[in-house]
């Protein structure tokens, strides 16, 4: 089945607090963006790559490729200003004759070989498979009085992407109306009345949004190579 990987980086970074995007940050001497590029690349050189970003920082991102000599083949799709809309409007490009897609975050470049290739092949029986982790702290759960309630974690976990679906579910599920309710995109694939079905995901596999996700990821970096 031909797949394509749809990676999603449209947003501004703000958390990081620098003057440029996260996305576009070095770790180990090479921008974020690309090694996340590579890591899908190096499952299948044949596996279709789109990376969606702000359109205005096409030329920027251009550049970059330039100045890293980096030529692995991706298409770019302009984001929207919400995640939703940004993974929409890359469903809109995935070619026809994809019939398998993963959605994942643009800054989580330390997803494995082990979890990209099992997402696939369970989503091809079932329709979808997320990247989960198990809790390693306690929870608590808040009320709306600020009153806290222990909570068993074994009945949780930590959702990470990839998220693979068949093509012709994902995009149906991304026809409706965006809501506030829709924090992943197993959640829109849920709306239909589809139950997802759980992959285990890899610890490392961090999404990077602060500067102390930088400095692990700056080890994590060091200790692949």
């Amino acid at each position: 089945m031909r797949k394509a990987a749809l990676l999603v980086a449209g947003g501004k970074g703000t958390r990081m607090g620098g003057a440029i995007a996260k996305q576009y940050l070095p770790i180990g001497g090479k921008p974020i963006l690309m090694r996340t590029l590579e890591v899908f690349y190096k499952y299948d050189a044949q596996i279709d790559l789109i990376l969606v970003i702000p359109a205005t920082d096409f030329d920027y991102w251009n550049q970059l490729c330039k100045t890293y000599n980096f030529t692995l083949p991706h298409h770019l799709v302009a984001g929207g200003e919400s995640r939703f809309q940004s993974v929409r409007n890359g469903l809109k490009e995935l070619a026809n004759s994809i019939e398998l897609v993963a959605i994942h975050d643009g800054v989580r470049p330390f997803v494995s070989q082990e979890v990209i290739s099992k997402s696939f092949q369970v989503a091809i029986d079932s329709g979808s498979a997320i990247a989960v982790v198990p809790l390693k702290d306690s929870i608590r759960r808040l009320n709306e009085t600020g009153e806290s309630f222990f909570q068993e974690r074994q009945f949780f976990r930590l959702v990470q992407t990839p998220q693979t679906f068949q093509v012709g579910k994902i995009k149906k599920a991304f026809e409706v109306d965006e809501s506030d309710k829709f924090t992943d995109d197993a959640t829109v694939y849920e709306h239909q009345g589809w139950q997802v079905t759980l992959i285990p995901g890899n610890l490392e596999n961090i999404k990077i949004t602060t500067p102390e996700d930088m400095r692990y990821a700056e080890f994590l970096a060091g200790s692949a190579e």
